[in-house]
């Protein structure tokens, strides 16, 4: 089965049920954890540095460095 894209995630998030947007909320959170260390790994390979990436991403350099730093 394909995996919906965040764009149908997020508009099923804004449905009118709401047991389905919570399910769609779950399903995009998921989507995009999996999205920002795809986005981070492909930044350290650039040559990014944990800091850099944390300010992009709003986080501290030891919380960004903690959740993806397997380098």
């Amino acid at each position: 089965m394909d995996r919906p894209t965040i764009t149908t995630l997020a508009s099923g998030a804004d449905g009118d049920d709401p047991f389905a947007a919570l399910a769609s909320v779950r399903e995009l959170r998921k989507a995009l954890d999996r999205t920002e260390e795809l986005a981070a790994r492909r930044a350290r390979n650039a040559g990014a540095s944990w800091q850099e990436i944390a300010t992009l991403l709003g986080v501290s350099r030891q919380a960004v460095h903690k959740k993806y730093g397997r380098d």
